[in-house]
């Protein structure tokens, strides 16, 4: 089928002409909305050689879309990335609401207040959502998209092409709480609760999903000590994230009582990398997507038969969460990415 882009017409521009099969590493396409750990996980990714990144695409969350777009575009500059396209995507949920950026979270430019220049690169001429569709199409089966914000984007290529969640090798999802606490309140986590239509819509989409939610991804912690070891590598990353993430431990203190962080979609990032460092249990997703338990995950655990009559938990497509994690195992990862030179 031809493909659509957002407007309705067909974008011929918008696939990414260095997308190749030249590469024996896992080609990904990271969508994101950096964000201070989001920073953490892009950088990680442009460090690991068993992933190639073939682009960016920029979501609202953290931040909003613009600001995501110069964010990204700043990261590949920081990575010496000046290469990597960056495609801006959806402003705003499917619900069509004006978001609310976490900037009590992650400042106000999303990367601690650390006020970076301006990015000399320029977002790439196709949206997003044409980005996805057309690199999928390009190379069905071969690419993985590591969705570390609101599924916003995803779930509108979706709609778009029909075709897309077949043709995706996988995609690795950042999001939800699975039998414990939220981040935005006791039933959700923030990425769901941006976007709770399209997380649905991505989970029983028929497409190879694995989701890493808070339940695993609260369990990897970088202590201060852990922090400060970062910053003294001496590395380029390292030196990096030591400024960035001062703010997003000094909101951690007061918000969680830790001496340290959680590294989200650090840890989604692995997933990504090594996904054997978690156990993995399918079942079907569903997502609320109103009232006082908007954005809540609840994954059906498989031990009864339901009965049909419109029952929107029978024969959905399945799902696979993680709900559990070596985190040690991760963490010391996580370090090593950060702590080494750049590839």
């Amino acid at each position: 089928m031809e493909n659509k882009s957002a407007s309705g017409s067909v974008d011929t521009n918008a696939v990414p002409e260095d997308v190749t099969r030249e590469s024996k590493a896992k080609k990904i396409i990271i969508d994101t909305d950096p964000g201070i750990d989001d920073a953490m996980a892009i950088l990680m990714a442009f460090n690991s050689p068993e992933l190639e990144v073939l682009g960016l695409t920029t979501v609202f969350g953290n931040v909003t879309t613009a600001l995501a777009t110069t964010n990204a575009l700043h990261l590949c500059e920081v990575a010496g990335q000046h290469a990597i396209p960056v495609a801006q995507g959806e402003p705003r949920p499917l619900s069509g609401e004006e978001p609310l950026p976490a900037d009590f979270v992650h400042g106000t430019d999303g990367l601690g207040n650390t006020n970076p220049a301006a990015p000399s690169g320029r977002a790439h001429e196709s949206a997003a959502v044409d980005f996805l569709i057309a690199a999928v199409n390009k190379l069905p089966g071969e690419i993985t998209v590591v969705a570390l914000g609101p599924c916003t984007n995803i779930a509108k290529a979706i709609q778009l092409d029909p075709s897309f969640a077949k043709k995706v090798a996988q995609i690795v999802f950042l999001g939800g709480c699975f039998f414990r606490s939220g981040n935005v309140n006791p039933a959700c986590e923030a990425n769901v609760f941006c976007d709770p239509k399209a997380a649905d819509v991505v989970f029983t989409s028929g497409a190879d999903v694995l989701v890493v939610g808070l339940n695993v991804t609260e369990r990897v912690v970088l202590t201060t000590s852990d922090l400060e070891r970062i910053g003294n590598s001496g590395t380029k990353f390292g030196r990096y994230i030591a400024e960035v993430v001062k703010f997003y431990a000094e909101w951690h203190l007061k918000s969680d009582h830790l001496q340290g962080i959680f590294v989200h979609d650090p840890s989604a990032m692995t997933a990504a990398i090594d996904p054997s460092l978690f156990s993995w249990k399918e079942g079907v997703v569903r997502v609320a997507e109103t009232g006082l338990c908007r954005g809540h995950t609840l994954l059906d655990m498989g031990t009864k038969k339901w009965g049909e009559n419109g029952n929107p938990w029978v024969d959905q497509p399945k799902v696979k969460v993680a709900l559990d994690v070596r985190a040690e195992e991760v963490k010391r990862l996580i370090m090593n990415r950060l702590m080494s030179e750049t590839t």
